[in-house]
């Protein structure tokens, strides 16, 4: 690559645009994108939903907008190649060509099967001259989520426990409120608010009838924010209608194996599934279904059954432990219904991040999957 110093400056800009659409984006990447000529950066833009114009299109639309218009023999550095199909809006690639850009930067090739590669095609075609690969690595990192959906068709899963530190997370009669302080359950809605989903099972809802949703000012006062789809895994119709997950702002379903005769509020679907053969949802169809849908990233909010059972079957990708200096003793409830008896059984664990929040230690794990 054809590649200075001052190259890596500006993606480097471009990526930490792209993270303003953090919580945001959903459906689609987090995309960022610098327009510059020399030593002199003339526009800026990111991607801040679903449905609105690309990052490459605002930054050119800004660019529009103040003094410096003729964007002819500029570089234009985007964490994601552009795209190069009529989708919700027309191709960036060719907004690109259309300002006159003569040159362009991309942090990754874009792994949707409607792009990958076609973009940069389309740009060399046009005699842009393009460059892949620089500060690559970061901006994988911008959407873990959405490169998983597009290569093998689930979202990522991140799973979430708050724990005592002997690894307990309720009494023996369910008790559970609070074991982690408020400055760990301030985090958890940092987790919820990036998630595009957050599953959760009848036990739990049954239990301490949750709400599972945003509640932080932080995000509810962004315009471009919506609640993330909370989905209650039912098999059985166990939940009543009118709980409080199915009462709130924004989506909901109901993951059940039949059809329940039940007036749920309006935005509740029904999503039923084939049962296995215990009788449970099926939790592989139902990631399918969701990255159907355009889910990127999950978050499982569970008790110690489900969130086991998307362990156990391979479908998580990441384990999030909030881990409370406290000891609860051996008759309270273990943090994963892993039923192992010898050591072969055991799933490795590769620590990926460790910091105290509040008094408490969060823990970020990736699970080593077998298979």
């Amino acid at each position: 690559m054809n590649i200075t110093s001052q190259d890596a400056l500006y993606m480097a800009r471009a990526i930490k645009l792209a993270e303003k659409g953090w919580f945001t984006t959903r459906a689609n990447p987090r995309v960022g994108c610098v327009i510059a000529k020399d030593s002199e950066v003339l526009a800026e833009g990111w991607h801040q939903k679903a449905g609105l114009n690309h990052a490459e299109v605002n930054a050119i639309s800004n660019a529009s907008n103040s003094a410096q218009q003729d964007l002819s023999g500029t570089t234009a550095y985007v964490t994601l190649e552009p795209c190069c199909h009529f989708g919700k809006r027309p191709p960036c690639a060719l907004a690109l060509v259309q300002a006159g850009i003569t040159r362009v930067v991309c942090a990754m090739q874009d792994p949707n099967p409607l792009v990958s590669g076609q973009g940069i095609e389309l740009l060399q075609k046009a005699g842009v001259e393009v460059e892949v690969g620089l500060l690559e690595a970061a901006a994988q990192q911008l959407n873990v989520g959405f490169v998983k959906r597009m290569i093998h068709g689930l979202p990522k899963v991140t799973i979430k426990m708050a724990t005592s530190l002997d690894g307990k997370i309720a009494m023996a009669s369910g008790e559970s409120q609070w074991i982690t302080g408020q400055a760990a359950r301030a985090d958890v809605q940092r987790l919820r608010a990036e998630s595009c989903a957050i599953i959760t099972g009848s036990a739990s809802v049954i239990a301490d009838n949750p709400s599972m949703n945003v509640r932080d000012p932080e995000f509810l006062s962004n315009e471009y924010f919506a609640q993330p789809l909370r989905v209650v895994i039912d098999s059985q119709g166990l939940v009543d209608a009118d709980a409080k997950i199915f009462q709130l702002e924004g989506e909901a379903w109901l993951a059940t194996t039949q059809w329940q005769n039940k007036e749920y509020p309006a935005g509740v679907n029904q999503e039923v599934f084939e049962p296995t053969a215990d009788g449970k949802v099926d939790l592989y169809e139902l990631l399918l279904r969701l990255a159907d849908k355009g889910i990127n990233q999950v978050l499982v909010e569970a008790g110690s059954g489900l969130a086991a059972a998307f362990i156990k079957q391979q479908l998580a990708d990441e384990l999030v432990v909030y881990m409370a200096p406290k000891l609860m003793g051996a008759t309270a409830q273990s943090m994963l219904n892993l039923p192992f008896t010898q050591m072969a059984q055991s799933i490795a664990l590769q620590l990926e991040d460790t910091r105290v929040i509040g008094e408490d230690l969060k823990l970020t794990y990736n699970l080593v999957k077998k298979r």
